[in-house]
């Protein structure tokens, strides 16, 4: 299958599929983080229409997730790129590719768009990890889970503490320059069932 990867400079889940023999490309307007000659550094809008079996795509959640939509209010420029991001979004949704994933943290996509699919967490395919993911899916199954494993401790409120959990159930990663790299990654977990899943019966 040809698979498009877009918005990601990592490599993760472009390699997931490439290793299943696919031929898979990321797309992003940051380098690629692994030097891959199999990356795209432009907009991934301009590459939509090439042929692809599949994509998936992980768009900017800055402007669209739940936890930052509070400031639209106050900030009428913030408003504005909530609608870009929004703009964004649907261009990818309605690209010209038979099957898509769209994956985003909670956020307005599901009231501006529709409700996702499912919503997944690391915990699912064996990372001790709490990140809820929507996955908005055209042409493709739902992922099932493939390692779900149990949290080893609890909050003081009785609510799972996973390894990327503070004691209060915060975020462990410290605000840094890095940051929203760091918090956009897709677990490894994940990226495999990806291309596990998704491609079954696709040779």
């Amino acid at each position: 299958m040809r698979v498009l990867v877009g918005c990601e400079f990592s490599g993760i889940v472009r390699e997931a599929f490439r290793r299943l023999g696919h031929d898979a490309w990321s797309c992003d307007l940051l380098p690629s983080e692994d030097d891959s000659p199999y990356h795209m550094q432009c907009d991934v809008s301009t590459v939509l229409d090439r042929g692809w079996d599949q994509a998936v795509f992980h768009p900017p959640c800055t402007y669209l997730c739940s936890s930052g939509l509070h400031w639209n209010k106050r900030r009428p420029d913030r408003a504005s790129q909530t609608e870009d991001a929004v703009r964004f979004f649907m261009s990818l949704a309605n690209a010209p590719i038979p099957r898509i994933a769209i994956e985003n943290p909670v956020g307005c996509m599901s009231t501006r768009h529709r409700k996702p699919d499912q919503i997944i967490q690391p915990w699912m395919f064996g990372h001790d990890a709490s990140k809820g993911t929507c996955l908005w899916l055209k042409g493709l199954p739902k992922l099932i889970p493939t390692n779900i494993l149990q949290p080893a401790r609890l909050q003081s409120n009785g609510r799972p503490q996973w390894g990327n959990m503070t004691p209060g159930g915060q975020n462990k990663l410290s605000p840094s320059e890095d940051r929203w790299k760091l918090r956009s990654l897709t677990y490894p977990g994940i990226a495999s069932a990806m291309a596990d899943q998704w491609t079954v019966g696709s040779s």
